[in-house]
C-alpha cells in the first residue's frame, strides 16, 4: 500500500535493514548490466590490482538502497529522485556481506513529496555520502 501524507512526518524513520550482497549477486547484476569489470567478480583480480578482495558494484549498492526507499513508498513508481556521491567501497568476501539502510524524513513538501536521507553502511563504514530520495505521497 502506497503512503499518504497522513501516514508520514517529518522525523518518520526507514530501517535500519542489512540487505545481503554475494558474490553470485554481483554476477548477475554483471551480466544485467554489462558491467563485467573483473573487479567486481574476480578475488585474485581484484587483490592483485590492490583491493582487499572482490567489490560491489557502485551501482548495485545505490540500487539496494534505492529498493529500501521503494519498499518503504509501497511503490518503486513513487521514488521520484534518488541522487547520492559514492564514498566507500563494499567489499565482498567470498562468504558475503550486508549493507545497512537507514533513512530520515527530513521534509514534506506542498505537492506531498517527502525528502528522505538516507544512509547507507557497510562494515560500519559510511559507503553512499549526501545520498536523498523524493518520494511522492498519496494525497
Amino acid at each position: 500500500m502506497a503512503l499518504s501524507r497522513t501516514d508520514v512526518g517529518v522525523g518518520d524513520t526507514i530501517g535500519p535493514l542489512a540487505v545481503p550482497v554475494t558474490r553470485e549477486a554481483l554476477v548477475a547484476y554483471a551480466d544485467a548490466s554489462l558491467d563485467r569489470n573483473p573487479i567486481h567478480q574476480d578475488e585474485e583480480f581484484a587483490k592483485g590490482v590492490g583491493l582487499p578482495d572482490v567489490i560491489a558494484h557502485g551501482m548495485w549498492t545505490m540500487g539496494a538502497a534505492s529498493s529500501v526507499v521503494a519498499a518503504w513508498a509501497g511503490d518503486a513508481g513513487r521514488v521520484e529522485q534518488f541522487r547520492t556521491r559514492f564514498t566507500a567501497m563494499v567489499v565482498v568476501p567470498r562468504d558475503g556481506a550486508e549493507v545497512e539502510v537507514r533513512g530520515v524524513v527530513k521534509s514534506i513538501d506542498d505537492d506531498g513529496r517527502a525528502t528522505v536521507d538516507v544512509s547507507v553502511s557497510a562494515e560500519g563504514t559510511k559507503v553512499l555520502g549526501r545520498c536523498t530520495a523524493v518520494v511522492r505521497l498519496d494525497p
